[in-house]
């Protein structure tokens, strides 16, 4: 219905104006996205190096199926309280001057992992890395979606989760290599210290990035916005369309940056975003990434077999979310949410039916690469643009903290409870997570809009916000 009624709306002159002169992609554009978006690789890899150590935290901790869970979801936790705090030091600080405190956080947290004496130190620092992955899901897209034209900003944003996918991949391989190397009963150490490198890399590659130039109009930095504009493409009549439609959208004169979020006005991007965030992880996506190999595992497979098979579900993972960078502004937000939410349906009831037969091997492997396939294509793709686009101006930064934060709650209670689900019933898991993608398949057609290059400005007239 949200679709419909959007379809409907005439554009304005000044969205038209946008429309027909939008700005090209630069160089110095893409670098930036892409210095930027290496945030999500470290967000990646914190979320997936823990699938080859869950053995170790049992076996060197002695904890129980409940305390894994707990032991997993501290880095969940972390994210939970990132995504809740990373908002008001965007909005003060700037998007960039928050990246480079999360640089540091990362950087902390590997190195703590790796040198952990204790479960509860261990903890420690697998929360501050969840702090740092909290925080770069809700400033990332942000910036991106800030510094892009609209006929691109699907493509450019969606880079932050290819390189998710990447980060997973990479932890995936690491998690092998280090596991072949015979390094005895440290070798999870290890697994844990190598984000480390790239984390510093990160922190240094940030210098070569702008602020946000809608962060700079907000902060009356005209002239500095003008020239980030004009660097990533801009023509010098277009910037100053622009950067009027971004005044406009803030409206000061009758807004506060820092004015209530909570209101009736805003109440329809509140809806999409709580609602598509919180389906992302109904799903069970991050049971799988987490505990792939120990799904595995389960299914009979022994632990070479069991790290190798999660190399093939991370690699599954970045070749179809390689083809939605390439399609998402093409076919729009709405048509890959509508193919990904079919094939969450049927993987994940072909997995319960593998668990229920018995089924593990190549079957099991199969409807599991399905699975990442279908959310690369559909929710994993879509989720950081959406919420990136569908909030004003004035309180992006919030309303993505909003869709983080759900995200992160719910991941955090899926993840602690999905070793003791499973334990009881494998089956009963994921078929709970199937019949969740058909609320999910309903939501998509019903109430999802469109926002395929529009203009950040206009999304917000179209949900009927001034």
């Amino acid at each position: 219905m949200g679709h419909q009624v959007s379809a409907m709306i005439v554009a304005s002159p000044l969205e038209s104006h946008v429309r027909a002169r939008q700005r090209p992609v630069t160089a110095y554009l893409i670098r930036s996205a892409v210095i930027t978006s290496c945030a999500s690789l470290l967000f990646g890899f914190e979320i997936a190096v823990i699938s080859g150590a869950t053995d170790w935290l049992k076996s060197r901790f002695g904890l129980s199926d409940f305390m894994l869970g707990f032991a997993v979801a501290s880095s969940l936790l972390g994210s939970v309280a990132g995504s809740m705090t990373a908002a008001r030091p965007a909005d003060r600080y700037g998007r960039r001057g928050v990246l480079f405190g999360l640089a540091v956080l990362f950087l902390v947290a590997s190195t703590g992992c790796a040198l952990a004496w204790n479960l509860g130190s261990f903890m420690l620092f697998r929360f501050l890395g969840g702090v740092a992955v909290g925080g770069a899901s809700v400033v990332a897209p942000v910036y991106i979606a800030e510094l892009s034209p609209a006929a691109y900003r699907g493509r450019l944003v969606t880079i932050t989760q290819l390189n998710i996918v990447v980060g997973i991949l990479l932890a995936y391989l690491s998690n092998y290599l280090i596991g072949r190397m015979g390094l005895g009963a440290d070798e999870a150490r290890w697994m844990f210290g190598v984000m480390a490198v790239p984390a510093a890399l990160f922190f240094f590659m940030l210098f070569f990035t702008p602020q946000s130039p809608r962060w700079l109009v907000a902060q009356g930095r005209i002239a500095e916005a003008r020239t980030v504009f004009e660097r990533c493409g801009a023509a010098a009549d277009s910037v100053e369309v622009e950067i009027a439609a971004i005044q406009r959208s803030y409206d000061l004169e009758h807004h506060q940056l820092r004015e209530p979020f909570f209101q009736r006005k805003y109440r329809k991007p509140i809806a999409l975003a709580v609602a598509i965030a919180a389906f992302n992880q109904l799903s069970g996506i991050n049971a799988v990434l987490y505990y792939s190999g120990h799904i595995f595992k389960m299914a009979g497979a022994d632990k070479a077999s069991a790290l190798s098979q999660s190399v093939i579900i991370g690699f599954t993972l970045l070749v179809f979310t390689l083809v939605a960078l390439f399609t998402i502004d093409h076919f729009g937000r709405r048509r890959l949410m509508l193919v990904g939410s079919v094939g969450y349906i049927i993987s994940l009831s072909a997995v319960a039916y593998a668990f229920h037969t018995g089924g593990g091997g190549w079957l099991l492997l199969v409807c599991l690469a399905v699975f990442v396939a279908a959310h690369a294509l559909g929710q994993g793709a879509i989720i950081w643009v959406f919420v990136s686009e569908i909030f004003p101006n004035r309180i992006r930064a919030r309303g993505q903290a909003l869709g983080s934060l759900t995200h992160w709650i719910l991941s955090a209670a899926v993840s602690w409870t999905f070793p003791i689900i499973a334990a009881a019933s494998a089956v009963w898991a994921f078929s709970f997570y199937a019949l969740c993608m058909v609320a999910q398949l309903l939501w998509v057609v019903f109430l999802m809009p469109e926002t395929k290059g529009v203009p950040l400005e206009a999304i917000q007239r179209r949900l009927g916000i001034e």
